[in-house]
């Protein structure tokens, strides 16, 4: 079960601030409001200012928006495409959903896995600060509204976590928004689940529940192992009604899997999303 194959983007991992209700308070009363960074026709570049690596594989890129108040302007739930080069010389774009908000002022980051053969991995692995990414958006079907539904149910795989983690936090830290979270994210090892998933679920344990399903669980594991079945979901996920909606973001078969299993559950077309 290979969950660290992307579902058109390569982010995997997410090293974002701490979470806070003031910076929630901020994005919805104020970074709504500003002018955003994006443009949806052209391409523009944003100059990176900072590059850690967090693993052998695995980086974060901070890059600085114009001013330090300036937002980058992405709904939430919707995502950029970063143009680069390959090992060739050749033009690659790619979709990646940032994991910073527009409550974070001035800069917004994405946090990468590298694939060894991965054409926009390449251009990744070679930026150094100072460098520039050509960056347009936004884009993506999704378009969240507050109250739009009473609980999403999320089934993430791999770095399909990406846009389940932007429309968590968006929710969470919004005080005027009472959205319940029950997410179920499959990886492969425990090393590659995120602190920061743990630290919203300590701060919000009203409104946000999580399930870890692992491929290759350490001794003592008591969430899940394998794939993501029928009962992890009918057990971990709001059941189906008119006011919820299931997300959904994973490799191609683990995708069509969930579809299966979400339709033989009773959720409708119209309570499921894949991003």
């Amino acid at each position: 079960m290979d969950f660290l194959e992307s579902c058109g983007v390569e982010t995997v991992g997410i090293a974002v601030a701490g979470v806070a209700v003031a910076a929630g308070a901020i994005y919805f009363y104020l970074g709504r409001k500003s002018k955003g960074s994006l443009d949806p026709e052209n391409f523009r570049d944003f100059k990176l200012v900072q590059k850690k690596q967090l693993s052998h594989n695995v980086a974060k890129f901070q890059f600085a928006l114009p001013t330090p108040s300036s937002v980058l302007g992405l709904p939430i739930g919707q995502h950029i495409s970063c143009r680069g080069k390959d090992n060739l010389g050749d033009e690659v774009i790619k979709p990646y959903t940032p994991t910073t908000l527009d409550s974070d002022l001035g800069y917004f980051e994405l946090v990468i896995k590298m694939y060894p053969q991965g054409r926009m991995s390449h251009h990744f692995r070679e930026m150094k600060v100072g460098d520039y990414m050509s960056v347009k958006g936004p884009k993506g079907r999704f378009k969240y509204q507050v109250g739009q539904v009473r609980a999403f149910g999320m089934i993430a795989g791999g770095s399909g976590i990406t846009p389940m983690f932007q429309v968590t936090r968006a929710i969470l830290e919004n005080p005027k928004d009472k959205t319940k979270v029950h997410l179920i994210y499959a990886n492969v090892t425990y090393e590659s689940l995120l602190e920061e998933l743990d630290s919203l679920a300590r701060t919000y344990p009203d409104r946000f529940q999580i399930y870890y399903v692992l491929n290759q669980p350490p001794d003592g594991w008591e969430g899940g192992v394998g794939f993501v079945s029928k009962d992890m979901i009918k057990t971990h996920c709001p059941a189906p009604a008119h006011d919820i909606q299931v997300l959904r973001c994973g490799p191609p078969p683990m995708n069509k899997a969930m579809a299966a299993h979400l339709d033989d559950l009773g959720y409708t077309k119209e309570m499921q999303f894949q991003f």
